[in-house]
């Protein structure tokens, strides 16, 4: 994918492709419970055939929003916490509205594949990577949370393989992919009850019929 038409029209991002934004309650991972304002950048290169928000794909279907706009609307939420997520929000410069939010005392945790450099400043990092477009070597140690989806027995493999390049305090996950949760999930709790450094995320707001 060349993102570059998109990029020459974020004025180094001060405007970024917004897909949706929204307040809501996180529902996967370690957050999982907390209320959190959601920004969703357009644009993925890593092509999940299983992904939910396969819209997200084309930042070209999401003209530049200005960012003062973005932060203006989060900020007028109580959430204490805004979760920078996609599509893949590191594909897209974001130095300047972690740096305009940082201003407004909010942390801001971030969702990527790790298959980009790491830009912006965050207080939670989520790594959740993805097999056909790994992380890069520099985003593992970095990461505050490792959430891997399952599908199979083999991504539990795959899991293990990412778990051996974060850090000793990084928090682990297992997550059943949505669609295979009834066939996977025993296997996953059995393995978690085997391997208990492991925990499960559960997609909540799924359960909860909210965004």
């Amino acid at each position: 994918m060349n993102i570059d038409p998109v990029l020459n029209l974020l004025d180094n991002g001060r405007k970024l492709p917004l897909v949706e934004d929204f307040y809501t309650i996180q529902g996967e991972g370690f957050h999982a419970g907390k209320p959190a304002y959601f920004i969703r950048l357009g644009g993925c290169d890593v092509g999940c055939k299983w992904c939910d928000a396969k819209n997200t794909w084309n930042p070209s279907v999401f003209p530049p929003v200005n960012t003062d706009e973005i932060v203006a609307r989060a900020v007028a939420y109580p959430a204490e916490a805004i979760v920078i997520t996609g599509g893949e929000p590191l594909m897209y410069p974001l130095e300047y509205i972690t740096s305009e939010l940082k201003r407004r005392h909010v942390e801001i945790f971030l969702e990527t594949s790790g298959s980009h450099e790491l830009s912006g400043a965050f207080d939670w990092i989520c790594l959740s990577p993805k097999r056909q477009a790994p992380p890069l070597r520099s985003i593992y140690q970095m990461a505050d949370e490792l959430k891997v989806i399952v599908q199979t027995a083999e991504d539990i493999e795959w899991a293990e393989w990412n778990a051996d390049r974060v850090g000793r305090h990084t928090r682990l996950y297992l997550q059943p992919e949505w669609s295979r949760y009834g066939k996977i999930i025993a296997d996953i709790v059995e393995y978690v009850k085997a391997h208990p450094k492991w925990n499960i995320s559960i997609q909540t707001h799924k359960f909860m019929h909210i965004p």
